[in-house]
């Protein structure tokens, strides 16, 4: 049977439900209701609802055993009216063409809620860096900063880390860079080792971010942070530096999850101990025989819950189940739109993945200005400065929310998505 045709037997709720999990598809949808919330005309919605530039490239490596692979990579650009293309790139086995310009449109809104200087960029090369050697790792990093060469830099387009991807990568790709154009180099990436002009505070920036949105968010909600039971899915980077950062601030955290199960004690986990014992890849939970599903951690009671690892967790399926108050989103696109607004209906506070994970690209900016002025700020600085723009930019949009009647990710896209709208439209493109 046909796509069309089983969709066509589907309810309208259903269809709706199977489309907000494609991401590009979500996006375009969200990004078309904030544009008419706004005012703005079709024409505006047909510039933005594409990136503006999309390079697929073939990377030739030499293996170590002799061989050549050729992998397949990708960098979108959404949109450049405001200034140069901002963003991550990931290696992994799913990367696709239309995750990356999904991916790339939501820095572009994250730039916009930041207030930032940026468009939105994004790129990522399908390949398991967990089964490549370091040799291998740094040929292919290498051979995709000689691909993209011609449209990056620092006041073109500025890469960063992303999933499985780090310091040592950036600092080989600046270096590849660097010999192709030898005056600008520290600012074409940022997410580099300090050594190489990287920033104080931007490993834990994410969770920083995040951390600063669970404040502002209680506050809103009436809840005393000290001793609020939170749940995070996902160790990994973010989870566990978000998990660490709320445990110090009093809050009780009582449930954790990773890749192969979750741990859950309503009296609350030892955060110290379970950080020494993870592995590289935030595992821990194998270490452990009361283990429950990631599911099953979701909808347990809390007063904070935090989806930290992938995409589609929280779906119309079991958003009547979801016990906490707040869902405070560190991981990309965990909760449907049907989700969205079921959790709304019910009054719980949700704070989307565009304004809770800002504080990567935010210090990222920090990173890149420091690059171009050559002078470095201590990680105290760096920490204030961020904590200035996420709660400046949570208030605006939870303001955005009340004042339009609208979600917090409605209005968190319209937020976001205005500043390369009126950009481009100053510009005259539209």
């Amino acid at each position: 049977m046909s796509t069309t045709k089983v969709l066509e037997k589907l309810s309208e709720e259903q269809k709706l439900e199977k489309e907000s999990l494609n991401l590009f598809f979500s996006t375009q949808t969200v990004i078309k209701k904030a544009l008419d919330k706004l005012g703005y005309s079709n024409e505006v919605f047909e510039l933005l609802k594409e990136p503006i530039r999309m390079l697929t490239v073939r990377i030739p490596v030499k293996m170590d055993d002799g061989s050549v692979k050729v992998f397949t990579g990708f960098r979108s650009q959404h949109n450049d009216a405001v200034g140069p293309t901002k963003g991550g790139v990931r290696f992994h086995a799913e990367v696709n063409e239309e995750e990356v310009k999904a991916l790339s449109m939501w820095m572009s809104l994250k730039c916009g809620i930041a207030n930032l200087p940026y468009g939105g960029g994004k790129g990522g090369i399908i390949c398991d860096p967990r089964e490549m050697s370091f040799g291998e790792l740094e040929r292919l990093s290498r051979g995709y900063v000689r691909a993209i060469s011609q449209i990056v830099g620092p006041t073109k387009d500025i890469p960063a880390p992303d999933v499985y991807t780090n310091s040592q990568i950036m600092a080989w790709m600046m270096d590849e860079y660097s010999r192709l154009r030898e005056f600008d180099s520290p600012g074409f990436i940022t997410g580099k080792p300090i050594v190489l002009g990287g920033s104080q505070g931007r490993e834990t920036a994410t969770a920083r971010g995040v951390t600063i949105c669970i404040e502002e968010a209680v506050k809103k909600k009436g809840i005393v942070l000290q001793g609020a039971q939170i749940v995070i899915q996902g160790f990994g980077n973010a989870g566990s530096f978000l998990a660490k950062f709320i445990h110090d601030a009093g809050a009780k955290v009582i449930g954790i999850s990773d890749a192969h199960g979750a741990l859950y004690n309503p009296e609350g986990l030892d955060i110290d101990f379970l950080l020494e014992r993870r592995d590289s890849f935030g595992t821990v939970t194998n270490l452990f025989t009361n283990v429950i599903t990631n599911q099953e951690l979701l909808e347990k009671e809390c007063d904070i819950l935090v989806p930290a690892a992938v995409s589609n967790q929280i779906t119309a399926k079991n958003a009547h189940r979801i016990k906490a108050s707040i869902v405070v989103e560190a991981a990309n696109g965990p909760t449907t739109l049907e989700a969205t607004k079921i959790l709304d209906k019910r009054g719980v506070l949700l704070v989307p993945d565009i304004l809770a994970s800002a504080g990567g690209v935010t210090v990222s900016y920090f990173e890149w200005v420091q690059n171009n002025q050559g002078y470095y700020w201590s990680e105290e600085e760096v920490d204030e400065k961020l904590r200035k723009v996420m709660v400046e930019s949570f208030e605006t949009i939870y303001q955005t929310s009340q004042a339009h009647q609208v979600d917090m990710r409605l209005a968190a896209y319209m937020v976001g998505i205005k500043k390369p709208a009126e950009a481009s439209r100053l510009r005259g493109w539209v």
